[in-house]
């Protein structure tokens, strides 16, 4: 499953916020499946956004898009966002972790 992580400081949350609410349908349109959403627990104004998407190549399409920079300009993201671009691998289970490293004997 395709992913997008994109981290950014904006000028005041809870501006912000209902900004990004609206935006939704425009990312569901691009192809979002949903979004996580994480604010650092020292700044309340840096977000780490982790969007799923249905294919690698609409994430990043939506983020070139005029109207998500336009947007972003608009509710007040402070600085260059960091965009990643990111495969799911595996969904590893602390249960399962743990019994994997006990049968290796660790």
């Amino acid at each position: 499953m395709p992913y997008m992580l994109v981290r950014h400081k904006v000028e005041d949350y809870e501006r912000w916020k209902p900004g990004f609410e609206e935006h939704g349908a425009t990312r569901k349109e691009s192809g979002s499946k949903g979004v996580r959403l994480f604010r650092n627990a020292d700044d309340p104004n840096e977000t780490v956004i982790l969007l799923e998407w249905d294919d690698l190549g609409k994430a990043r399409q939506f983020a070139q898009s005029d109207d998500l920079r336009e947007t972003m300009q608009r509710l007040g993201v402070a600085e260059q966002p960091n965009i990643f671009f990111l495969e799911e691998v595996e969904t590893v289970e602390v249960y399962k972790a743990t019994l994997v490293r006990e049968e290796a004997g660790v």
